[in-house]
């Protein structure tokens, strides 16, 4: 098979779509099924893949794709260029690592896109008004035009079937994120200035389903009633985003500009001395479509504290200790946190369910039906009907 991975995104440094995409051409490029992968970036990201440890060979090709940054820019390549990619490839399938716009008629090969989330729906002020708008009918065509949609959580197939219609829904498979435990975690300290002072982790980016302003504040809590080590720190990894001025404002109004470490673009082994080093990562999230963080914290053997929504429970189990969002949160997050530091450090958690092995078998069994219906129904107008084969997913 030979598959056309569309990977291209805004931002510059690695995020949590491009450690989707780059985790599953590692993953891919392990099947013996799998003749070629081209992997489609644009060019603000032309030195990502490498970081990542995907370097062209006989099997992967890089394609740094013309386009303008914007918007309207990165819309039009996804709409007009990468179907010409893939036809000049000659891909036998298709593969959007996240929702963007496609025309269904403009491929000769089918397309998968993976759903990792529809923030546009359950939490709009992601985006603000009027975008979130224009965002939901975004999402919508390209559901709609994809012949399947490979959610990454069964929480996000519930959501899915919520806000949309059962034509595209039908269209829905589960299949896990990869996640895998992450290289030698880094000698020298991630946080500058570190002097071995303890410190809670979480890794969001700037958005408002993130929750961080309530971390902040059960932080400055803990601090202010002498409930962890007064040396104590908060780090958070991962890019700004629309809350990056209002988290400074909240910091700054607290007067713990030392206390707070904020990190962005980092590489997996910094993330991983962020895992191995800190007392436990907290994770408030009003709504998650998937939570990669929280399942590579119980890989490294990371104490875990999270909000109790369906995402987070399916992939925590019985490994993480939950806090409900109603109520006064403040106060319950901040308890979960003492509850959770006076318990003793976990051993890693093998989570199979989340291999790389695993995640690609299922992609390539999924990429070889989508083939074989594509091509029966070439010359009909109807739309492939593929049947899954694993027990936890509806047919397509």
């Amino acid at each position: 098979m030979k598959i056309l991975l569309a990977a291209a995104s805004f931002s510059s440094s690695i995020s949590g779509l491009q450690r989707h995409a780059f985790n599953l051409a590692h993953a891919l490029l392990r099947q013996p099924e799998i003749a070629s992968l081209h992997l489609a970036i644009a060019p603000w990201q032309a030195n990502l893949p490498s970081e990542a440890g995907l370097f062209p060979n006989d099997r992967l090709s890089i394609h740094v794709a013309e386009m303008k940054r914007s918007s309207l820019g990165r819309n039009l390549w996804y709409y007009r260029q990468l179907p010409q990619l893939a036809a000049s490839l000659g891909a036998d399938l298709v593969h959007l690592t996240f929702p963007m716009p496609v025309s269904a008629k403009a491929f000769s090969a089918p397309t998968v896109v993976t759903l990792h989330d529809l923030y546009p729906y359950e939490i709009p002020a992601n985006f603000g008004f009027p975008k979130f708008i224009f965002n939901r009918v975004a999402l919508q065509r390209c559901l709609h035009n994809a012949d399947a949609i490979a959610c990454v959580s069964s929480a996000t197939t519930r959501t899915l079937r919520q806000y949309t219609p059962a034509e595209i829904w039908r269209k829905a498979v589960r299949i896990y994120n990869c996640v895998e435990a992450g290289p030698p975690p880094l000698v020298a300290p991630a946080i500058p200035g570190w002097r071995n002072q303890p410190f809670l982790l979480n890794v969001a980016q700037h958005r408002r389903n993130k929750n961080l302003p309530l971390l902040i504040k059960a932080f400055a809590r803990l601090l202010r009633l002498g409930q962890i080590d007064s040396s104590s720190l908060l780090l958070i990894v991962g890019m700004q985003g629309p809350e990056t001025g209002r988290l400074h404002r909240l910091i700054s109004g607290l007067r713990l500009e030392d206390r707070i470490h904020f990190l962005e673009g980092v590489s997996d082994a910094e993330l991983q001395w962020g895992y191995r080093h800190c007392e436990a990562l907290v994770a408030p999230s009003i709504t998650e479509g998937f939570g990669l963080p929280v399942a590579e914290a119980l890989l490294a053997g990371c104490r875990v504290v999270c909000s109790d929504i369906p995402a987070f429970r399916e992939i925590g189990g019985t490994h993480c200790r939950y806090v409900s969002l109603h109520g006064d949160a403040e106060a319950a997050l901040a308890d979960a946190i003492v509850a959770t530091l006076r318990q003793p450090p976990k051993p890693p958690l093998p989570l199979p369910q989340f291999s790389s092995f695993n995640i690609a078998q299922e992609y390539v069994s999924l990429y070889r039906q989508l083939i074989v219906e594509y091509a029966t129904h070439r010359d009909t107008s109807s739309t492939p009907s593929i049947r899954a084969t694993a027990p936890e997913r509806p047919s397509l």
